[in-house]
């Protein structure tokens, strides 16, 4: 049987729209952070695999599961996790919870509603950041902040990247009813610019999106750690400029990515936002959770 090393797509932490484990976090935490990315990357590049069949997808997953519940030693990236997770008295809850979304992703090609988005975000997003808060020991009482963020960032990368979906994997994670409600035909993804209908859609999810990004503000002033809290700081502001473009533009036919040059002037911003107010001494009221 194939390693689930080999059925890789050759992305890297280095590619995502947001930094993983980057120079501002903490030495101490990188490896264990890489260890999670690499799991989930190569999770996430079996459920998007174009020539395994469903059936073979989730054979692999179940094995990456099994793996990293100690069942076996022949998947490197479940094992890598599973040790490192050890050597932190950490359990594998957050690694779990985001295999549940891949199988999603190959058994569930359509979303009828805005809510069947967000279930899918609190397995294949919000653990992400939750397993990040832990391994920085903060409270759960930042996962509400923390679980609007990765949501956002998540819907984010849904619209950019909707043509591609539909072109290449038949997924669709605009919610019916919003297509429905503008008129719009799912077909419609497949062109190389989106109709005026479609366009409708997309730019009243970015809305919808911006609202949960709001709700995520405060979470970069509710952690401790001020190496997250910056990285943190860093990832709003990229989520915040990517959803104000997808406000305004069509994903089909325009760039609604950051550049280079862009990245490393909206990392200098979010920096120079996150310790600016943490000289202030501002500390806002978080709320805990559900699932804490």
């Amino acid at each position: 049987m194939t390693t689930a090393s080999e059925l890789r797509s050759g992305k890297t932490h280095r590619d995502e729209n947001f930094p993983v484990a980057s120079w501002i976090i903490h030495p101490r935490h990188r490896a264990l952070i890489l260890a999670f990315y690499n799991f989930v990357r190569t999770a996430d590049d079996i459920a998007d695999h174009s020539t395994l069949g469903a059936q073979e997808k989730l054979t692999y997953l179940d094995l990456l599961e099994a793996e990293l519940l100690g069942q076996g030693d022949s998947q490197p990236e479940a094992v890598n996790l599973r040790r490192a997770l050890a050597e932190r008295s950490m359990p594998p809850r957050h690694a779990l919870d985001v295999l549940v979304a891949f199988r999603m992703d190959v058994t569930k090609l359509r979303y009828e509603n805005w809510d069947e988005v967000i279930h899918y975000c609190r397995y294949s997003a919000m653990p992400v950041g939750r397993f990040m808060l832990d391994v920085h020991g903060e409270s759960t009482a930042t996962w509400a902040a923390s679980d609007a963020l990765c949501a956002g960032l998540q819907i984010n990368n849904h619209l950019q990247d909707c043509g591609k979906d539909y072109r290449d994997l038949n997924r669709v994670y605009l919610p019916r009813d919003a297509l429905a409600a503008a008129g719009a035909a799912v077909e419609a993804l497949g062109s190389k610019q989106a109709s005026a209908p479609l366009l409708q859609c997309l730019h009243a999810l970015a809305v919808r999106t911006e609202a949960l990004l709001t709700e995520s503000k405060s979470l970069s002033a509710e952690v401790r750690d001020i190496r997250l809290g910056i990285e943190i700081s860093v990832i709003q502001t990229f989520a915040d400029k990517i959803v104000s473009l997808l406000k305004v533009r069509d994903p089909l036919s325009q760039t609604v990515h950051l550049g280079p040059l862009e990245l490393l002037a909206y990392s200098l911003s979010g920096m120079a936002s996150e310790i600016g107010r943490r000289a202030t001494g501002r500390r806002p009221v978080s709320k805990p959770a559900a699932g804490a």
